[in-house]
């Protein structure tokens, strides 16, 4: 473990103040296509909520708790979605490294897919993502790793759709994956929501 006291009450708020940061500023009603290909009727830009101060500390608080829990030494994801969660996590407290990966290895330079501090095979990885569906992204980015011979200990959403991702996902890094949020909590009354009798 890498030493960071999470208290259950904290957590817990941090929760609530995620899913309330979501809810006001992340939430738009309308017909868009996601990058799945997929047509939906809502869309979450997770970006609008946890890139304001109440949505990034309590992302923070939360990606921190879950590194430690899972004994994490590096956290990060595929750029652009893994990025803010990544920042969130470590100015919350976790004590790891901060990585991102590319779409591709760079033409120049150093010529790396994988940016930040360097890993060593003793690192172990906690990938990250602001909103799964299909997890399209989160499994390239657990890829590239796995291409580079990086562990990986768990993997962290701030939102799943519920779209079928996370099996895809947890299947993938053979670790376990944790969405912090679920659209249930987010858009409860939404029209395409499965209902139970």
């Amino acid at each position: 473990m890498n030493g960071m006291d999470t208290d259950p009450k904290q957590l817990e708020d941090a929760r609530g103040r995620l899913i309330s940061e979501l809810r006001e500023h992340a939430l738009v009603i309308g017909t868009v296509t996601l990058t799945s290909g997929a047509r939906a009727e809502y869309y979450v830009d997770a970006k609008r909520a946890i890139l304001r101060p109440g949505g990034f500390a309590a992302l923070g608080t939360l990606v921190a708790g879950q590194v430690a829990e899972w004994g994490g030494t590096a956290v990060g994801g595929m750029t652009m979605g893994a990025d803010p969660v990544a920042c969130a996590g470590l100015a919350g407290g976790a004590q790891a490294k901060g990585f991102f990966v590319r779409k591709d290895a760079k033409a120049h330079g150093l010529q790396r897919r994988v940016e930040g501090p360097p890993l060593d095979d003793d690192d172990r990885c906690v990938v990250v993502e602001d909103v799964v569906t299909t997890g399209g992204s989160t499994l390239a980015a657990i890829a590239a790793l796995q291409e580079e011979g990086r562990a990986i200990c768990g993997v962290i959403s701030v939102l799943d759709r519920l779209a079928g991702g996370g099996e895809a996902i947890e299947a993938a890094a053979g670790a376990p994956y944790r969405a912090l949020t679920t659209i249930d909590e987010i858009y409860p009354d939404r029209p395409d929501r499965e209902r139970t009798s």
